[in-house]
């Protein structure tokens, strides 16, 4: 049960992204729940269409959550495969998390929460450097890490925290 005025576009564009970290799958199961308890509200006129500049605009986030070490991460991704490497510079950070309708230093937020979760270190890391560069405080972290205290066992949360108090 959201509040009055809400699902709104926040609430869309935070489960949209969660495909990233958890998968397809678990997103559309994510969405029947969703759908069972009232939905997500209806989208804004042009909320889903695709919009222009988006390489552009991810690529920029991406530099701004890698800063320095942006370089040698596209060489990393490329190093797996270059059509994957372009496939998650377009879509993970083009058309998903460079999208307008959510505050991006929220979006890695959120990031970080699923990865603490998940025990995912190194992305972790990545990315809560990269809600700091984008204007999180430490405090926003320890907050990202409650939330997902309430969905992962101990250990990799005590992980993500002792990673977290390195960064800042």
């Amino acid at each position: 049960a959201a509040p009055e005025g809400e699902p709104d576009r926040a609430w869309r564009e935070a489960v949209l992204q969660t495909h990233l970290f958890c998968g397809f799958p678990r997103l559309v199961q994510a969405y029947g729940v969703l759908e069972s308890e009232g939905g997500l509200g209806d989208p804004e006129p042009g909320e889903y269409h695709p919009e222009a500049e988006t390489g552009a605009r991810g690529a920029a986030l991406f530099d701004t959550i890698y800063a320095d070490a942006a370089g040698k991460m596209r060489a990393r991704l490329a190093s797996f495969r270059p059509d994957f490497a372009a496939w998650l510079l377009d879509h993970a950070y083009g058309h998903v998390l460079s999208r307008p309708g959510l505050d991006p230093a929220l979006r890695e937020l959120l990031s970080v929460c699923v990865l603490a979760a998940l025990d995912q270190p190194a992305q972790f890391e990545s990315h809560a450097r990269g809600a700091l560069r984008l204007g999180a405080t430490s405090e926003d972290l320890s907050s990202a890490l409650d939330v997902a205290h309430e969905l992962a066992p101990d250990a990799p949360i005590e992980r993500a925290r002792e990673a977290a108090l390195k960064l800042t």
